[in-house]
């Protein structure tokens, strides 16, 4: 626990039996209190791994998707009595020596939500980023940044740390099952208010880490651009989106996992 704050890390698998056990191996001992993967239909041996492991874990008997498997991640960090959700990435991307790190700025009421960046500090490019996608990352930030009134460095990195009331506040259900839900709950939380921090993390691109392909980056760049010009159009009070409404479906109408 951090300041009386029962810290769960969630672990959205899909397919990381190759990296599972390194990545579970360098997460900082006394810090949390669960863990908790859920696999999202893998085929490979991921489970099995688990299992070893002895970590705790959910089943997706259909792929729903990284944006569904998040939902499930948090609706059962909640259930299982979260105060601080960390989402560490299974595949070793990302440092998972950092959770202290962002669970206390959570823990310490300064922040709501706390980004790991690969853009500050040592940067993508030197962890292997790809060119292109350093260079649409660094623009899609630009424009969203004008767009919500923001100021962060990266809205793209998949290492994030919610406090409960973030995931109880914000209508996650009305939020894309694709890639696209890490950015819609940052302008969830952008439109209800809640505070955004950052740390640098620094990142790792190999064989055996996940990555979308040239063409499901570009999907994701269009729904990037979307879910900006959407929460523009509600700040104006032109068009209204569930999305970004206090009456929109929340975790807690999800049905159970099959």
């Amino acid at each position: 626990m951090i300041n009386g704050q029962r810290v769960i890390v969630v672990l959205p698998a899909y397919n990381a039996g190759r990296t599972l056990e390194r990545t579970i191996s360098e997460i900082p001992a006394g810090i949390v209190d669960d863990l908790l993967l859920v696999d999202d239909a893998s085929g490979d041996d991921t489970l099995e791994v688990a299992r070893r492991l002895e970590i705790p874990f959910v089943v997706h008997s259909i792929n729903r998707g990284y944006g569904g498997n998040q939902k499930t991640c948090y609706r059962e960090a909640l259930n299982r009595g979260a105060d601080i959700v960390v989402m560490l990435h299974p595949d070793y991307q990302y440092s998972p020596k950092l959770i202290g790190a962002m669970a206390w700025l959570a823990a310490s009421g300064e922040f709501d939500v706390v980004l790991g960046s690969r853009i500050l500090g040592k940067g993508a490019l030197a962890g292997g980023m790809p060119v292109y996608k350093y260079i649409s990352n660094r623009v899609l930030t630009a424009l969203q940044n004008i767009f919500l009134g923001l100021k962060l460095s990266e809205y793209h990195t998949g290492y994030r740390t919610f406090t409960r009331k973030v995931l109880e506040t914000l209508p996650l259900l009305e939020c894309s099952d694709d890639f696209v839900f890490d950015n819609q709950i940052l302008a969830q939380a952008a439109q209800f208010g809640f505070s955004i921090g950052e740390i640098s993390c620094p990142t790792r691109y190999f064989a055996e880490a996940s990555s979308i392909n040239f063409n499901r980056s570009v999907v994701y760049g269009l729904g990037v651009l979307k879910t900006s010009a959407k929460f523009r159009l509600h700040r104006w009070g032109w068009r209204r989106y569930p999305l970004f409404e206090p009456h929109g479906r929340k975790l807690s109408a999800m049905e159970s996992v099959a």
